[in-house]
């Protein structure tokens, strides 16, 4: 449901889904970690996961607030968690690929210290694609 949602709020931004190959056992430990956020009346309310990319590196992805609880800090909650679980799973370095469509997201992604990568994946020489990374604090691991 949560996924769905995000591939309509991508429609409403973008005009189109997210073309990026995704299977689900990317998100399969050792090799990634999805990650369900709920409120307090057990509804689904964010999500997000990471999978294995190139060398020591886990990319981000799906990382999603339903609009009745943003800007309550749920999506850096969400952000932290991923980069913990990528983290133990000896992960050195998290990427990601957003558009600057997502504002919010660009912002709290560069507040958590997400800095320009070379570029990756599907959307490589996409115009208005960021491509971002942290690495991961030793603390972390």
């Amino acid at each position: 449901m949560l996924c769905t949602e995000l591939h309509g709020e991508y429609v409403r931004r973008y005009g189109g889904g997210d073309d990026t190959r995704i299977e689900l056992d990317d998100f399969a430990p050792p090799n990634g970690d999805f990650i369900v956020a709920f409120a307090a009346d057990g509804t689904a309310a964010g999500c997000g996961g990471w999978r294995s990319h190139e060398g020591d590196d886990a990319e981000m992805k799906r990382v999603y607030v339903r609009e009745a609880v943003r800007r309550r800090g749920l999506a850096r909650l969400l952000v932290a968690a991923i980069e913990r679980s990528a983290a133990e799973a000896g992960r050195k370095r998290l990427i990601l690929e957003t558009g600057l469509r997502q504002p919010e997201a660009v912002a709290m992604y560069r507040a958590l210290g997400y800095r320009s990568v070379a570029p990756f994946g599907c959307y490589a020489d996409a115009e208005g694609s960021l491509h971002l990374g942290k690495e991961l604090r030793s603390d972390e691991r």
